[in-house]
């Protein structure tokens, strides 16, 4: 029985997440952090990486039931594709950096 493609990558990104969970303590504790500090620590990173594995096997399980049978045409999924517009009433974005979107009444020079 062979593996679905994506089972190597979670399996892999599990397998990482874990080492990070063993060596992120070790290096609190080697510059000085206190024993429970890295022992919640590691607790903390084990919970996230628990959930993470679980919510990355679900993904794949919902993946592998709703795949087509035959793949799609690639030819087909090329085409350049414009984004689509603003629904009607928003407007796009505009203007630049910081002051994108604020009012100025009057000019650069400070109150007072």
């Amino acid at each position: 029985m062979t593996a679905p493609p994506g089972d190597d990558r979670t399996t892999e990104l599990i397998r990482w997440a874990a080492f990070s969970c063993v060596l992120v303590p070790v290096v609190l504790l080697w510059y000085g952090s206190s024993l429970a500090g890295a022992t919640g620590t590691a607790l903390g990173l084990a919970a996230v990486t628990a959930v993470c594995r679980l919510l990355l096997r679900r993904s794949e399980r919902c993946a592998a039931r709703t795949a087509p049978e035959h793949p799609p045409d690639r030819a087909h999924h090329q085409e350049h594709h414009p984004a689509p517009a603003p629904p009607p009433g928003h407007r796009a974005r505009g203007g630049t950096g910081a002051h994108r979107g604020t009012r100025h009444t009057g000019g650069s020079t400070p109150v007072g």
